[in-house]
């Protein structure tokens, strides 16, 4: 089984993917999201979601991807310890290329929003449960979200 091992996140590694968004602090500017939420089709509309996800141990197996080809998707912790990003960039068949996926291990301060058409697997919570406030534009037709399963696992590494 191939494997990932995590690391640390970086707005510059992050960076093809999408974009973090770390929490403000009382004396930091309001940080605006216009360009970086990606709603593609005209009749969807924003869904915003309250999740609670119980933690997971490293090592993982991932077996599958998911995408939202036309809407980006924004987590934002509202009680987390730290999380694991897994994601990947296209293939030349349009699948997740697995060979170059990363996988980021970002703090429990730190939301991030996925570009429109980014495969990722769904987020796995480290340490302790946790809680995030997620956005995504949808229109209630299959084209909101399209998952994939791998060709092989692959192991997520500490």
């Amino acid at each position: 089984m191939p494997a990932i091992s995590v690391e640390p996140v970086t707005t510059q590694g992050f960076a093809p993917f999408g974009q973090l968004l770390p929490l403000r602090s009382p004396t930091e500017a309001r940080l605006d999201l216009f360009e970086e939420l990606a709603n593609l089709r005209k009749g969807a509309k924003p869904r915003m979601s309250l999740m609670s996800i119980p933690p997971t141990s490293l090592p993982i197996a991932a077996v599958q991807m998911e995408r939202h080809v036309f809407s980006s998707q924004t987590f934002i912790p509202q009680q987390c310890e730290a999380y694991l990003v897994l994601v990947a960039p296209h293939a030349s068949d349009g699948r997740p290329d697995m060979a170059g996926a990363k996988a980021f291990h970002v703090p429990g301060n730190v939301g991030i929003n996925y570009c429109a058409n980014t495969w990722h697997h769904p987020i796995t919570v480290l340490g302790r449960p946790a809680r995030f406030l997620v956005l995504t534009f949808v229109d209630g037709t299959p084209e909101d979200e399209q998952f994939v399963s791998l060709s092989e696992p692959v192991a997520i590494e500490p």
